[in-house]
């Protein structure tokens, strides 16, 4: 019984793995066979080359190729599969070769093996897919798992801040760790940002593709929040060794009388004084 399936629908469904063949060009595969045909996906993150064959090509492939060899599309189709599994997993025959050809149009990929004790040969024969595809399989996909991890990053960031908070309530009630190695140290959402983009730096290499813009806002956001932090409490610390009342974040409350006539810009307007630093940054 033959499948019904649209190999495209399919294909979109296989997972992309990192292949490596003998000239060390290193490809992103994806593959899909089913009872009379197979589709194939391979890129290097900047192109996309695509071919899908029925058992009519195949068979008319196999001839060209493999003279001495005869037999049923179906039989070729399912030493394909053989071959290209367990590369996609990793598991690549030390008796099977690959090689890639590149051309302006087409990705030709070189399959040397052996069927029935004979020599096997095939070529993938991948031309340049369309812009819609690479969005379909590429694009798409990779902004979908984007997305969603700076979900779960931002979520999880709240959660141990809300955890350490807790912890920070249980020990000024009095609590105290049964068992030492257990004390961990408060989560810093600044320091953990700044990490994830110096890894993410490093991994991407020579691509040299920028940290994305979501991530960089929230630490500067992140960086700018701890700041005032900072700031406020310094203020707050201050004001309570000199008895005064603890400032509100745009309004400096201080004892000094409030000086008459228009006051410089960048100063009090409690006390016509310059801001300070601290106050300045409050006030941003």
């Amino acid at each position: 019984m033959e499948s019904t399936e649209d190999p495209g629908n399919v294909l979109l469904l296989q997972p992309w793995a990192s292949v490596c063949f003998a000239e060390s060009s290193k490809l992103m595969a994806k593959a899909w066979f089913g009872d009379t045909g197979y589709a194939l996906l391979l890129s290097d993150l900047s192109s996309l080359w695509y071919e899908r064959a029925d058992s009519e090509l195949i068979q008319q492939r196999s001839k060209e190729l493999n003279k001495r060899l005869t037999g049923h599309a179906s039989s070729f189709l399912n030493h394909l599969r053989d071959l290209m599994c367990p590369l996609l997993e990793g598991q690549q025959d030390s008796s099977t070769s690959f090689s890639c050809q590149l051309s302006p149009s087409m990705l030709i990929l070189h399959v040397k093996s052996e069927l029935l004790g004979l020599p096997f040969y095939w070529d993938f024969r991948c031309s340049a897919a369309p812009v819609e595809m690479m969005s379909r399989h590429l694009v798409r996909p990779l902004m979908s798992m984007s997305l969603l991890l700076q979900g779960q990053v931002q979520k999880l960031a709240t959660l141990l801040l809300q955890k350490d908070a807790e912890i920070e309530d249980y020990r000024e009630s009095g609590a105290a760790l049964s068992r030492e190695r257990l004390q961990t140290e408060p989560f810093k959402e600044e320091s953990f940002l700044q990490t994830f983009e110096d890894e993410r730096q490093e991994t991407l290499g020579a691509l040299k593709m920028p940290l994305p813009r979501t991530l960089s806002q929230r630490l500067s956001m992140s960086q700018q929040k701890r700041k005032r932090e900072n700031a406020r409490q310094q203020l707050n610390n201050l004001c309570k060794s000199q008895w005064c009342r603890p400032p509100s974040l745009r309004k400096l409350a201080c004892p000094s009388p409030r000086a008459k006539g228009k006051r410089p810009k960048g100063c009090s307007a409690e006390t016509g004084d310059p801001f300070t630093e601290t106050e300045m940054l409050l006030l941003s």
